[in-house]
């Protein structure tokens, strides 16, 4: 498929929007600010419920599934959500391929 003429769908929206909000959620904890991260994890958790988890790879499933978990983790939250993002981002880039 010619990627200019790729359009994207409602799912590749919601996992683009997931893995924005996930890079918000790391450089919130990272540079200190825990309420916009808190915030962000919020966002996250209802963007993953906008997705049909029924059109993904399961690699994609498995970590939607582990979402929540790793929004939980204090210690590694910001290191977790930016690869989780980049995960997401990556899936939907290469995807539409």
């Amino acid at each position: 498929m010619n990627r200019n003429n790729y359009v994207m769908t409602s799912n590749d929206i919601a996992l683009s929007s997931l893995a924005m909000d996930l890079k918000r959620v790391a450089l919130g904890f990272h540079s200190g600010s825990i309420k916009t991260a808190e915030r962000f994890s919020i966002e996250a958790l209802k963007r993953k419920d906008e997705i049909d988890t029924t059109t993904v790879a399961p690699y994609i499933r498995k970590h939607l599934n582990k979402l929540p978990k790793v929004l939980e983790d204090r210690e590694r939250v910001a290191e977790d959500a930016l690869m989780y993002s980049t995960i997401f981002q990556n899936y939907v880039v290469y995807s539409s391929r």
